[in-house]
C-alpha cells in the first residue's frame, strides 16, 4: 500500500462443492509483515447499508489503535489515510476493495485514519482492534474533507452526525488533535523492541 505502515493482506482460500475456507487472521504472518507481534485486545463488528460511509477514525498516540480489517459479507471500499503529522505521505490516502469473494484484509498501524463505504446492499466488516475503544482517546477527520479529496466511488452516501461534524484535516492540526510521525515511529520502535 501508497500509506507507510499500512498492510494488504490476501488469504489463500481453499473452495470445493462444499464451500471456502481460509485462514482470515495469522499472528505470526502479520508480526512477519510488521515487525512485530499484534495484540488483541478488542473485536468490532459493524453492519452498513448501501452508500454508508464510516470514519475517518483514529485515535491518540500513544497507545493509538492498530486495526487489522477485513469485510465477512458483502463489500466495501476500505480507505487508510495517514494522518501523522510530519509523514513524507501526511495527508495522503490509498484505499482497498475488501469483500467476500477476494477476502482481502488490511492492517493499519496506530496514527492512520481509517474509513469505509459499503459498496453491497449490506456489508459486514470485522475489526480486531490492539486497545480497547476509550472515548476519551477517539477522534474522526472528516471523510470529505476536499483536502484529502477521496474518491468514495458514490455520490450518494450516508454518514452519521458525528462523522458529518467532525473537523477538516486543517481544524484538526490546528487544534493538535493530530498524531506525530515521530511519536507514532517511536510507539512502533517500543512495540518492536519489547518483542525481541
Amino acid at each position: 500500500m501508497s500509506v507507510p505502515g499500512a498492510v494488504e493482506i490476501t488469504p489463500q482460500q481453499h473452495g470445493d462443492s462444499r464451500g471456502v475456507f481460509l485462514e482470515w487472521f495469522r499472528a505470526d504472518r502479520l508480526a512477519a509483515a510488521i515487525g512485530h507481534r499484534f495484540e488483541l485486545a478488542q473485536a468490532n463488528l459493524s453492519v452498513s447499508a448501501r452508500g454508508v460511509v464510516r470514519g475517518i477514525h483514529y485515535a491518540s498516540v500513544p497507545p493509538g489503535q492498530a486495526k487489522y480489517v477485513t469485510c465477512v459479507s458483502g463489500g466495501v471500499l476500505d480507505v487508510i489515510v495517514d494522518l501523522r503529522v510530519g509523514s513524507p505521505t501526511f495527508g495522503t490516502w490509498d484505499s482497498v476493495v475488501l469483500d467476500d469473494a477476494d477476502r482481502r484484509a488490511v492492517y493499519l498501524p496506530e496514527g492512520l485514519g481509517h474509513g469505509f463505504c459499503a459498496l453491497s446492499d449490506q456489508a459486514t466488516v470485522s475489526y480486531l482492534c490492539s486497545e480497547p475503544y476509550a472515548p476519551e482517546r477517539e477522534h474522526a477527520v472528516n471523510a470529505f474533507d476536499p483536502e484529502i479529496d477521496i474518491d468514495w466511488r458514490t455520490a450518494d452516501v450516508t454518514t452519521s452526525e458525528r462523522d458529518a461534524a467532525a473537523p477538516s484535516l486543517a481544524e484538526a492540526r490546528v487544534a493538535g488533535l493530530l498524531p506525530e510521525y515521530t511519536e507514532c515511529a517511536a510507539y512502533t520502535a517500543r512495540l518492536r523492541s519489547s518483542d525481541r
